[in-house]
């Protein structure tokens, strides 16, 4: 079993009038955009540049998303991303999210994405510039 080594990242949001639906909340979509530039964020922390990745034939894909809503946000709350990056088999690594809204700490959502690497040949797997974040079994 490889190394399942992880690392962690947090970012810090507000909400904005436009991402909140009808019912004066964050719309469900939304709060993906708020995972997925933490990601590239989170990514960029360690030195990893996704576009830089794309352009050396290393596609970063999504294969699974799981979320759990807990509670909503709303215009204004100020929240931040929790994101921890673990490897979740030999092919794929995980980003575990929590958001927590700021000021009263409520737990907004829960989410596990599962991603992977596609090659230009259509290939799955890790670009070595991933897999060395997981230790030296990678």
């Amino acid at each position: 079993m490889a190394h399942t080594g992880c690392h962690t990242f947090d970012l810090e949001f507000a909400v904005r009038d436009y991402e909140c639906d009808l019912q004066g909340i964050v719309n469900h979509a939304t709060y993906l955009n708020y995972l997925e530039h933490t990601r590239h964020r989170f990514l960029h922390s360690l030195g990893l540049d996704f576009a830089d990745l794309h352009s050396r034939g290393h596609s970063l894909v999504v294969t699974r998303l799981e979320v759990d809503y807990l509670a909503s946000l709303r215009s204004g709350d100020r929240f931040v991303v929790h994101s921890e990056m673990t490897r979740a088999s030999r092919l794929r690594f995980a980003f575990n999210h929590r958001i927590e809204r700021l000021g009263d700490g409520a737990d907004i959502l829960r989410a596990r994405v599962i991603g992977t690497s596609v090659s230009r040949g259509g290939r799955p797997g890790l670009p070595p510039e991933i897999a060395v974040l997981f230790g030296a079994d990678a």
